[in-house]
C-alpha cells in the first residue's frame, strides 16, 4: 500500500469514535484539509480492494463508508494494544529452537526476520520465545519434512526459580521499547497549541499528526504487546496508549471547529 493511502486509512480511523459513518458528500468536507481531492477515489478503491473499507449501499449517492475490523487493526499498526494486554495467558512459554547450518545463512536470516516480525523474543540468537500458541507456525510446517536437529518447537515452564517477568525482560528489549514510548509522549505533548485560525493551524496539525503516527508506529512496532501480567513494572506502553486516546479526540474537535469557522 502506498504511504499516502496508509495515511488516509489512519485518518479514517482516528477521526472516528468507534466507526466512521460519513455520507459521500461529507467525506470530502471532513477530509479536505487532510487529503487532496485528487486521487481520493483511487485511495478509497484501493482500501476497498484490501478489505479495509466497505461501502453501502453501493449504488446510492449517499453511500456510507465504514472501516472494517481489518482496516481498524491496520490503522492501529496491525494489533489492538488493549486486546493484546487483556488476552489470557496459560503460563506456558513456547520456544522456537533452531540450528541452521552456516552454509544456509539466507535461510537462517529469513527465519530470524520472520520471528522478529511476529514479535517473538530471543533469549539467544537461536532460541526465541512467545507466550502464545504456535498455531500459525505449526500450520506453515505441517507438510514439511521434520528435522528436529535443525528446528524444533517446544512448550516449557521455568524450573530453577526464574520468574516469568524475568524471562520476558530478558527476551525483549524493554529499555529501548520504553525509550520509544517516551519519544512518542514527547511528540504527543508537542501538539500545536490553538492559535492562528484557518489553513495555518490546520497545516500545523497535519504535520503534527504525521509525526505522531510515525512515532507511534515506531514504538508499537518494537513492542510485543505481552499479556499484562508479563509486562515490566516500569513499562510505558499503556501510559502512551491512554495518553493517545485522550489527545487525538481533542485534535479532532479542533479540526471540526476549524471546518465550521471556514
Amino acid at each position: 500500500m502506498k504511504p499516502h493511502t496508509e495515511e488516509f486509512l489512519y485518518l479514517l480511523w482516528w477521526t472516528a469514535d468507534t466507526i466512521l459513518n460519513p455520507t459521500w458528500n461529507n467525506l470530502h468536507d471532513s477530509f479536505e484539509m487532510w487529503a487532496s481531492r485528487r486521487g481520493l477515489m483511487r485511495q478509497l478503491l484501493e482500501l476497498e480492494r484490501r478489505k479495509f473499507l466497505e461501502r453501502s449501499p453501493p449504488t446510492s449517492v449517499e453511500r456510507i463508508v465504514r472501516l472494517t475490523e481489518p482496516g481498524r487493526l491496520h490503522a492501529l499498526g496491525g494489533r489492538d494494544p488493549r486486546a493484546c494486554w487483556a488476552r489470557p495467558w496459560d503460563r506456558c512459554w513456547r520456544l522456537v529452537i533452531f540450528d541452521v547450518p552456516t552454509n544456509r545463512n539466507s535461510a537462517r536470516s529469513r527465519l530470524r526476520r520472520y520471528l522478529r516480525n511476529r514479535h517473538f523474543g530471543y533469549l539467544q540468537n537461536s532460541v526465541w520465545i512467545s507466550p502464545d500458541p504456535l498455531t500459525e507456525e505449526r500450520d506453515i510446517l505441517a507438510d514439511a519434512r521434520t528435522d528436529v536437529e535443525s528446528l524444533i518447537f517446544m512448550e516449557a515452564h521455568p524450573c530453577a526459580g526464574e520468574s516469568d517477568t524475568q524471562i520476558a525482560a530478558g527476551a525483549w528489549d524493554f529499555v529501548r521499547i520504553n525509550q520509544e514510548y517516551s519519544r512518542y509522549l514527547e511528540v504527543l505533548r508537542s501538539c500545536p497549541t490553538p492559535g492562528t485560525r484557518g489553513k495555518l493551524e490546520a497545516g500545523a496539525l497535519r504535520v503534527w499528526l504525521r509525526n505522531e503516527r510515525a512515532a507511534w508506529l515506531t514504538a508499537v512496532g518494537l513492542d510485543p504487546l505481552l499479556p499484562e501480567c508479563l509486562c515490566p513494572s516500569d513499562y510505558r506502553g499503556r501510559e502512551a496508549w491512554e495518553a493517545r486516546l485522550k489527545e487525538l479526540p481533542r485534535v479532532r474537535r479542533r479540526l471540526d471547529r476549524l471546518k465550521i469557522a471556514k
